[in-house]
């Protein structure tokens, strides 16, 4: 049998406690998340982050990202700064495997995220 799953109103969903962000290049930036889902073999997972205001580096080498964006405002772009990308609520942004770059988190943001290999 196929267990169906469902997630109502991410916007409310517990994320749990902050703490530091790691790649952060803005002292006192902080970071929680809570995984939602996870595949058997563990290749992708589905939760919902959020991130205060600041700049931190992200390397999505190993695994692409699809950032459903719920609330806040950011921009990201290539490590080298090209191809700037605002987004917003509503917004669907996606890190192919590969990517490495920049967040720039304007207002405090959270977003729906679905990694996989």
């Amino acid at each position: 049998m196929i267990d169906l799953n469902s997630f109502p109103n991410l916007a409310a969903t517990d994320v749990g406690d902050f703490a530091p962000k790691p790649t952060t290049l803005t002292p006192g930036q902080t970071e929680a998340s809570v995984n939602l889902w996870a595949s058997q073999d563990g290749q992708t997972n589905i939760g919902v982050w959020e991130c205060t205001p600041g700049r931190f580096t992200a390397d999505r080498t190993a695994a692409g990202e699809y950032c459903h964006i719920i609330a806040g405002r950011a921009t990201v772009q290539n490590q080298d700064g090209s191809n700037p990308r605002e987004i917003c609520p509503g917004d669907l942004l996606i890190l192919p495997k590969g990517w490495k770059g920049e967040w720039t988190i304007h207002e405090h943001m959270r977003k729906l995220y679905v990694i996989g290999g």
